[in-house]
């Protein structure tokens, strides 16, 4: 029997290996040279080609208007919002299209991921619960990180229409977090009256023991009902503490996904413009985690809230 031929490190033949580590070495060192370190460092000693030279960053918050349609101004977060819509939409129907009972493996991919926030919810909510807010969390879920991870893709804000980008992640912009807080917030509002009634109201509108307090004193037990007067006051106050909760909830949840959003945006921009092709994958692999995370905690948080909203007080106690 002939003995197997010995492979090199990593399966690789050593010649290869060693190739790959040249390149690697090459793209590592030229892009520190060419980026912001390294021009700063060598000066003019060297002249690099302009496509290897990152312009400085120069971050802007507002988003850019390109043009207008009826009066309604469009921004290029918007033009990148309505690209996610589309691509969320054309590519459910073209996996859904013809779906087969062994599926391949784009459309497991798929059925994988439903399936595990389906999952999620139904842990968070309970089995009839999660099913009705699946539809609602999932398509949060979905469209929080397709905008995260579409503005990674090399390019995607290269491309100008006139002097502005056409493109920029639609999560950059203050008022796709508001729209989807907002959405969140009538969702759990919604299913809080559905399931509960009015009787959903008396958490923040609570004045049944200050009428029962006056109650008494009117009928003479003045000391039971100075009581009942304090406590009913506490009840007041709690509830107006929990409207607004409900509100800095909007404030919270478009802070948060804007601020975290943002931040990594002028974070790729940053590196690279000082380290261009050195430490670029590794900020591009945070942001990925960072765009699931940020998907995971409004959606994870909606999810809690509604769960919270449709259960009552008594139950809550219990």
């Amino acid at each position: 029997m002939t003995a197997p031929k010995k492979r090199g490190c990593l399966g690789c033949s050593f010649p290869v290996l060693i190739i790959v580590v040249i390149v690697v070495l090459a793209v590592v060192v030229i892009g520190f040279l060419s980026g912001g370190i390294g021009q700063k460092m060598l000066g003019q000693h060297l002249n690099w080609p302009s496509w290897l030279i990152t312009p400085s960053p120069e971050p802007e918050l507002p988003a850019s208007v390109l043009f207008n349609v009826f009066g309604l101004p469009i921004t290029n977060t918007m033009l990148a919002g309505w690209l996610t819509v589309i691509i969320l939409v054309l590519g459910s129907w073209l996996i859904t299209r013809r779906m087969k009972l062994i599926p391949g493996k784009i459309q497991a991919a798929f059925e994988f991921a439903l399936g595990w926030i389906y999952d999620f919810c139904v842990s968070v909510a309970g089995e009839e619960n999660g099913r009705k807010f699946f539809p609602v969390i999932c398509t949060i879920f979905l469209f929080v990180i397709c905008n995260a991870w579409l503005s990674l893709i090399p390019g995607f804000g290269s491309v100008l229409l006139g002097n502005h980008e056409l493109l920029r992640g639609a999560n950059t912009d203050v008022n796709t977090p508001l729209a989807i807080a907002l959405i969140s917030f009538v969702f759990v509002e919604f299913y809080g009256l559905k399931t509960l009634g009015l009787k959903y109201l008396r958490k923040f509108i609570n004045a049944g023991g200050l009428f029962k307090s006056v109650g008494h004193i009117l009928k003479g037990n003045v000391k039971k009902g100075l009581t009942g007067m304090f406590s009913g006051l506490i009840d007041i106050f709690v509830g107006g503490l929990e409207a607004l909760s409900e509100l800095i909830r909007i404030v919270s949840f478009t802070f948060r996904l804007f601020g975290n959003m943002t931040a990594g945006e002028i974070l790729i921009m940053v590196a690279a413009f000082l380290l261009p092709m050195a430490v670029g994958w590794m900020v591009y692999g945070l942001e990925l985690f960072i765009g699931f995370i940020q998907a995971l905690v409004f959606s994870g948080l909606t999810l809690a809230f509604v769960s919270m909203a449709v259960i009552s007080h008594e139950e809550e106690a219990h």
